[in-house]
């Protein structure tokens, strides 16, 4: 790297930061001294001197001798490891561990020749231990004692293989749908959880689905305008009040007659307008349920119930009282909380405890929300096993945060700054990305023990059977695009996979859930090789999956422990995409670098392959043209992969073309705002999709009857 200084090339790596990769074309790129520098300033480490980068060579270098034990370790079951401690010098150390069930073991000390450092004026001395190895998945602690002092740590212990034995010995099939896209006539405009439950009950009873992969539904903006993304959400531990069904509530039942009249009255008026609109409206929605729930709120509950919310406000504790702040603040200061005054930017100045005593009734309102919220979300769950669903609902879960969201006001310390998340350019996106969230720091996430990460899964899959995790390759490596340097000009900042990945399946096992990891784009071979290991499935789309040649890779050849489908979210629906809407919808936008001919006429030339490939294989006959009998097709083709988790989009059973997302924009798009309708764009209501010919043959097809 002859541009980069070898000493900061050095201080990259100790830092994490990648200093070449290869693009989408296979070709070697390196990272600029600028990038690296501004990648080092988010982690608060000034490298703008000689001065600067020695002194910090120097402290990353001897971090870990100032410390006398790591705030966490985590390692994988049955897996040998080993911690040092940093002790003065010539001073015993002893190290034993405690197991939740709060029985102990000792560590065993061995042999380490390291010498002794000099560090700030003191001789400090370096002694390993290997850790017990025969310790069940957990959360654990490690303590050290040395000079009469002790200190504790995190072990955490993660499960070697996570699986799927909800599936069995064979594979299973289910839907994926924009949950917000689709919605009943006795609903708000919008779907919500009381959709899901009826979407799940007749996917499984009349088609046998055993899952439904639906949006992420975590926690997004309460006064407008409502961030349409749900790939961008305030905040992943908490759910977006938006799903909720008032009249599903007790206390709506309960209550007085003109109450029920008045929430009636906004339903109605509600989802006239919202099905008039030409796409989802989020807003208005939420305004009309909003005033809803304040009245239902209003009731007060019988005792019983006053105590369950009371048990899961305490269980919450500080995290959803500090949510609550939030969305009250929100309503009296604007979504942007850098603009608020500069008191109410720290949750816990003095001046945000007297908000809090003076709106005590609002952030109640809100914390309940969230208590509603979760037991709606969980009951849909409930019902979706309860027909017989193996998996249930699949919840999906975002790959990041709104920058000006309430992580970012309530654990501001925990993000970097000066750099967002983002994608470098690839086929599909060949400017490259910049999502506008703010990353983790891999250093502080230490710190904690990785407590955000853990509770924010936990949370998820307390509601679902299964999680779909967006762009798992995020708990490895995430593309960091400094502020005005533009996603081109970005860098790879690593985390502790073995860290991220195995609390992802220590929670998992314990919530009994299916863990599908999406890793698609540009993906390292020993990524997709060590997930595998791990027992978490990963994703094959039909479009990417190519094998020798660039020929479609044969079905019998794909992946057994992935979740399989035609397409995805930022795809077209199979017939947009067979009529090339998504190169043409990327030629209106000004998103592609080769002319419109070029790329259709590649795109064509791609699924020409493809349907002489279903011909080959008798999953069509030769010369169909028909997009119904293509689709057929395609699916036959997914019937006969090995993957344990086969799914089917409701957009393609429907005969939706249009796209939810297009990536790489924001509003030159209404991406995410995209009502579900039929091939004609007609808006669908649940309803009508339970009396349509076209989900049948489908299904009938991921059934193995045909």
């Amino acid at each position: 790297m002859a541009d980069v200084d070898s000493r900061l090339k050095h201080l990259a790596g100790l830092f994490g930061i990648a200093t070449e990769f290869w693009d989408w074309k296979g070709r070697y790129q390196q990272t600029s001294a600028e990038t690296i520098v501004a990648c080092l300033a988010a982690l608060d480490v000034d490298v703008t001197s000689d001065d600067w980068m020695d002194r910090a060579v120097s402290d990353i270098e001897e971090r870990p001798w100032k410390q006398p034990i790591v705030p966490c370790t985590v390692v994988e079951q049955n897996q040998d490891s080993y911690i040092n401690v940093h002790v003065r010098a010539g001073n015993l150390a002893h190290v034993w561990v405690r197991l939740e069930d709060g029985s102990t073991l000792d560590a065993q000390q061995v042999d380490n020749w390291d010498p002794d450092r000099l560090i700030d004026g003191e001789w400090v001395g370096r002694a390993t231990f290997r850790l017990p190895t025969w310790v069940a998945p957990g959360y654990h602690s490690i303590f050290l004692e040395s000079d009469n002092q002790s200190w504790e740590a995190s072990f955490i212990v993660t499960p070697a293989w996570l699986g799927v034995p909800q599936v069995g010995a064979g594979s299973v099939w289910g839907l994926m749908t924009q949950l917000y896209s689709l919605s009943g006539e006795t609903s708000w405009g919008v779907g919500d959880f009381s959709d899901l439950k009826d979407l799940a009950v007749w996917a499984k009873t009349q088609h046998g689905a055993d899952y439904v992969l639906i949006n992420p539904t975590h926690a997004a903006e309460v006064v407008p305008w409502m961030e349409p993304s749900p790939y961008l959400p305030a905040t992943r531990k908490y759910v977006n009040p938006l799903y909720i069904r008032p009249e599903a509530i007790e206390e709506y039942g309960t209550s007085s007659e003109a109450i029920r009249e008045k929430v009636e009255e906004l339903r109605v008026a509600c989802r006239e307008n919202a099905t008039k609109a030409d796409s989802v409206d989020r807003d208005g929605v939420w305004a009309a349920k909003k005033e809803a729930l304040q009245l239902i709120f209003q009731e007060g509950r019988r005792v019983a119930r006053q105590m369950d919310m009371e048990a899961y406000f305490n269980a919450e504790g500080e995290i959803l009282r500090r949510f609550a702040v939030w969305c009250v603040l929100t309503e009296a200061y604007g979504q942007m909380w850098k603009d608020w005054p500069e008191a109410y930017q720290d949750p816990e100045s003095r001046e945000v405890a007297a908000f809090i005593g003076d709106h005590g009734a609002e952030v109640t309102f809100y914390m309940w929300l969230q208590w509603v919220a979760d037991a709606q979300a969980r009951e849909a769950q409930h019902v979706a096993k309860g027909v017989g669903m193996k998996v249930g609902v699949m919840a999906d879960l975002a790959v990041g945060i709104n920058k000006d969201g309430e992580e970012t006001w309530a654990s501001r310390d925990m993000f970097a700054s000066g750099v967002t998340v983002g994608a470098p350019p690839d086929p599909y996106n060949q400017a490259g990305q910049d999502w506008q969230q703010p990353p983790w720091r891999p250093d502080r996430l230490e710190q904690v023990a990785y407590a955000p990460l853990r509770d924010m899964m936990r949370s998820i899959m307390a509601r679902a059977g299964g999680i779909r995790v967006d762009h798992i390759i995020g708990l490895f490596r995430l593309w960091w695009v400094p502020e005005g340097l533009g996603p081109t000009q970005g860098a790879y900042m690593r985390y502790n996979h073995e860290a991220t990945i195995g609390i992802l399946a220590l929670e998992a096992q314990r919530a009994g859930a299916v863990v599908v990891g999406e890793d698609l784009g540009t993906v390292e071979p020993w990524v997709r090789e060590y997930l595998m290991r791990r027992g978490i499935l990963g994703t094959s789309v039909l479009w990417f999956e190519n094998g020798d040649n660039e020929l479609p890779l044969p079905p019998e050849r794909w992946r057994e422990l992935c979740l399989a489908s035609v397409t995805t979210h930022d795809l077209p629906p199979t017939l947009g995409y067979l009529a090339h809407d998504h190169v043409q919808l990327r030629y209106q936008l000004g998103l592609l670098t080769e002319s419109l001919d070029d790329e259709i006429a590649h795109d064509a030339q791609e699924q020409g392959t493809m349907l002489r490939v279903l011909v080959e294989r008798s999953l069509m006959k030769e010369g169909e043209s028909d997009p119904h009998e293509i689709l057929l097709a395609l699916h036959r083709y997914l019937y006969q992969t090995p993957s344990k988790i086969r799914c089917v989009a409701l957009a393609d059973v429907v005969g939706e073309r249009r796209t939810q997302n297009q990536p790489g924009t924001i509003n030159e798009y209404p991406n995410w705002r995209v009502p579900l309708g039929d091939e004609f764009g007609h808006r669908l209501t649940l309803e009508d999709i339970f009396t349509m010919d076209t989900v049948a043959p489908v299904a009938d097809i991921m059934n193995g009857k045909v």
